[in-house]
Parts: C-alpha cells; sequence; structure tokens
C-alpha cells in the first residue's frame, strides 16, 4: 500500500479533520514505525458513537499500517467524578471496553491504562510540571471542555489539571498521532502550541465525527447537535442493548419527515450501516412500495428529503441492521456474569 492510498484510509468518514494534512504525508513517507493513541474516559458502558465510530476509525489507522493504542484513562475518570469515583467500577468497566474492542476491531489494538503509564515512565510527573510553567490559567481553561464561566468556578483544582495530563499522557507514549472526537481538538492544540517550546515531538492531529444523540438537537443549527452520550441513556444505543431497546429507542427518535440535516437516524445510517454493510435494505409493507436497497447514501438522503421514505420504516429497518452489527459484541459482553453485575451496579438494565 502506497502513502496516498494509507492517507486516504486515514482522511476518510468518519475523519473530519486533520491538523496537518501535510505533516500526516511527511509521517507515512518515513520508514519508522508510527504510533498511534486514543484516549478513552471510563464512564459508563459503550455505545454506537463511543465503539462503532471510533472503532471503525481504529480499523482504517491499522489497515493503514499505524501501530494503534487505546488509552484506558481510569485517573482522568477518577478526576472527572465518573463511576462516583469509584476506582474498582472504573476498572472494571474499563475491562469490558478491552474486550468490547477486541471484538469489534480484532486482536491488533494495544491497551494501557494510565495508571500503568504513570508507573512505569518514572520522569511523568516532572515532565506534567516542565509542560505546566509554560502554561498560565486562562491558557488551560480554554482547554478544558466546559464552556461556561459558571461551569468552570464549580471544578475542582484536579479537573484543570486534567488538560495537562492529557498532553502529557501524549508526550509519555511518544505519540506521532494523537487521534479523538472533534471534542479533543482542544486538547490537542495544545499540545501541538507548547511541544515545540519543550522540544517535544510534536503529534499530527487526527478528529472524527461525533454522533448525535437520538433526542431532538438543542439548537437548530446545520450540524450543531449534543452527541451521543451515557448521561442521556434515552437518547444513546448501547452495544448491549437488545433489539427490543434498540427498536424501542429508535422508535422514538427525533427523525421528522422530510428532513436531513442533524438526523440521528440518518446520522447512524451513514456513519455504521453504510460503511460496514455498504448499502442499506429498507424494509417495508408492499401496499407503501416494498423493499428497496439503497446503494449509496445520497440516494437514500435524497428519497428521504423528498418524502419518499416514511420515518417509521426508516426507524425500524435501522434498527434490525444496528442489532445485527452490535450483536457480536453483544453476545461477547453479555454473557460474563460481571459485565452483568458491573452494569446493574451503575444503573443500566441488561436484557436477555
Amino acid at each position: 500500500m502506497n502513502v496516498e492510498e494509507r492517507f486516504r484510509l486515514i482522511a476518510k468518514e468518519p475523519t473530519e479533520e486533520i491538523v496537518t494534512p501535510e505533516e500526516l504525508k511527511k509521517l507515512l513517507e518515513s520508514e519508522n514505525k508510527i504510533k498511534h493513541y486514543i484516549g478513552l474516559e471510563i464512564s459508563g458502558p459503550l455505545h454506537l458513537g463511543s465503539l462503532l465510530i471510533v472503532g471503525l476509525k481504529l480499523r482504517d489507522f491499522i489497515k493503514a499500517g499505524i501501530d494503534v493504542t487505546v488509552f484506558l484513562a481510569d485517573w482522568h475518570s477518577y478526576i472527572n467524578e465518573k463511576l462516583g469515583k469509584d476506582f474498582q467500577k472504573i476498572r472494571a468497566v474499563a475491562e469490558s471496553y478491552k474486550k468490547a474492542f477486541s471484538a469489534f476491531v480484532g486482536s491488533n489494538l494495544n491497551y494501557i491504562y494510565g495508571s500503568e503509564l504513570y508507573e512505569s515512565y518514572r520522569s511523568y510527573w516532572e515532565d506534567l510540571l516542565k509542560a505546566a510553567t509554560n502554561l498560565n490559567l486562562a491558557r488551560i481553561s480554554r482547554a478544558l471542555t466546559v464552556a461556561g464561566r459558571d461551569e468552570k468556578e464549580e471544578l475542582t483544582f484536579a479537573q484543570f489539571i486534567y488538560p495537562l495530563m492529557q498532553i502529557n499522557d501524549i508526550h509519555a507514549l511518544d505519540v506521532d498521532i494523537a487521534h479523538g472526537g472533534t471534542d479533543q481538538r482542544k486538547a490537542h492544540m495544545l499540545a501541538r502550541d507548547i511541544f515545540p517550546k519543550l522540544g517535544w515531538k510534536v503529534p499530527v492531529a487526527v478528529h472524527h465525527h461525533l454522533l448525535p444523540g437520538l433526542q431532538k438537537p438543542s439548537e437548530f443549527k446545520d450540524e450543531s447537535f449534543s452527541k451521543m452520550s451515557k448521561s442521556k441513556p434515552s437518547g444513546a444505543i448501547f452495544v448491549h442493548d437488545s433489539y427490543s431497546q434498540i427498536k424501542e429507542k429508535l422508535q422514538k427518535a427525533w427523525c421528522p419527515p422530510g428532513v436531513v440535516v442533524g438526523n440521528p437516524v440518518l446520522e447512524i445510517i451513514k456513519y455504521i450501516i453504510m460503511p460496514i454493510n455498504g448499502e442499506f435494505l429498507l424494509k417495508r409493507d408492499p401496499k407503501y412500495g416494498g423493499d428497496y436497497l439503497f446503494k449509496n447514501f445520497n440516494e437514500l438522503e435524497e428519497a428521504y428529503r423528498a418524502n419518499k421514505i416514511h420515518p417509521f420504516d426508516l426507524k425500524l429497518s435501522t434498527a434490525d441492521h444496528i442489532y445485527e452489527i452490535i450483536k457480536p459484541v453483544r453476545e461477547t459482553l453479555i454473557k460474563s456474569d460481571e459485565y452483568i453485575k458491573i452494569m446493574e451496579s451503575i444503573g443500566f438494565r441488561i436484557e436477555e
């Protein structure tokens, strides 16, 4: 596979941004092993966005010959007060992430916990302080994920250290490509800003699309919508959900007739079903036109825009396809009594 083919794999959807394309091409032209990293906060069960969208991109990196690492950010999760700051629960849920990603992506993945990195990389905290001397509170505040002043005033001091740990993780892991959703852009840009001052290797940043939740967007401005999140269970399809749960959630999903922008059902088809299946079979009663096989997303989108597809049929067909896609991962997870126990302990019901 030549450089252009490898570049196209990394740049294709769900990738939305590469900072910078020229730097990535230069990396691919080198004969050195290229190290990738994506950091995952451990905050609950994986959903379509956090496993399938991420996993599809990881498959692309692997095909492109990149050494892929999933960083299980256990201490970051603790700092952000996830799972009640119960480290035992954080670790148990993280182990389920490893099982799910291995089932969906394959065995060509490296995993490392934050706690493992901090124990093995002896100069981690020394380097973190070096990075900190190049930043003031205002710059750190801009790298935080919360936006409002009131929200920031409620943060603990540890949460202000969080972005510093993110960039120091990238340095300690000797990362060439820092990968994440578009919500991780601030941290990656922080690394690119200050690493040259420290003489550290500057990573290329690759940001993928964020899948929206199933609920109505809070602000309907083009693609400005809330991402799928564990904190909004009714708006998220989890990888352990049963068919009946998926069907129920999709039936309630925001999917107005003829509306294609920000439509979460169409997003699932575009970014998950089409890339995996290469087509979309719309199932419907013969009296409403019968089944129809769409070979590309643009054709389906235009048909929906023209009101040639009813939301009910689109939702049910999507439920069928999504269940078949997640079924192997689901079966891997729910055969474990430990997984069922830990999920129920954090408030998620598992159906057979």
